[in-house]
């Protein structure tokens, strides 16, 4: 009877002490001292301060990549796709796409570490929206220099202005006949 009273008394204090973590930080959010999230971090003019070890989008350089593979053959969710030819007149190969599914990516960092020339890292980046699933995969090797390669953040809006297609591949089935 004992045991029973101690498992009733057990059971109603834990979801007392739940209930009241809950309801302190719910009244938390009523502070008017609080301010909201754009307020405190200025966010998208200011990057949002991450940590030291923080593992966001990654960060690629086509300038050293060799093309090994070993990135792709590492990530557990096959989301790297590396395109590559040979080279004429020399040995090795030269990347010509470096593709990224982040509809897959869990963001492990399997990838970084067997990379013989350090071109790939985590970066800082925490935030790449976009507004349909091929959004969410990014050609490193379609986006400018500067953009690509460093540890600053990944800038949505080149990612997004590397992947418009400024002539149709084909002519579609909403282009007119005759019309250039």
């Amino acid at each position: 009877m004992r045991d029973w009273l101690r498992n009733i008394w057990l059971a109603v204090s834990t979801v007392a002490h739940g209930m009241w973590v809950t309801l302190r930080y719910w009244l938390i959010t009523y502070r008017s001292d609080r301010g909201t999230f754009t307020e405190r971090f200025e966010y998208p003019e200011k990057p949002v301060p991450v940590a030291a070890r923080y593992r966001g989008f990654h960060r690629y350089d086509l300038t050293t990549c060799i093309a090994c593979d070993q990135c792709a053959k590492a990530c557990p969710v096959d989301c790297i796709y590396i395109g590559k030819e040979r080279v004429e007149n020399g040995k090795g190969f030269r990347v010509t796409e470096f593709t990224i599914d982040y509809t897959k990516c869990m963001f492990c960092a399997l990838c970084v570490e067997p990379c013989p020339v350090d071109c790939i890292f985590m970066g800082a980046t925490h935030d790449l929206s976009c507004y349909s699933r091929d959004g969410c995969i990014v050609d490193f090797s379609r986006l400018p220099l500067e953009v690509a390669w460093g540890r600053a953040t990944l800038n949505p809006t080149a990612v997004a202005e590397a992947k418009v297609i400024l002539e149709p591949v084909h002519g579609g089935p909403n282009q007119q006949a005759g019309r250039k």
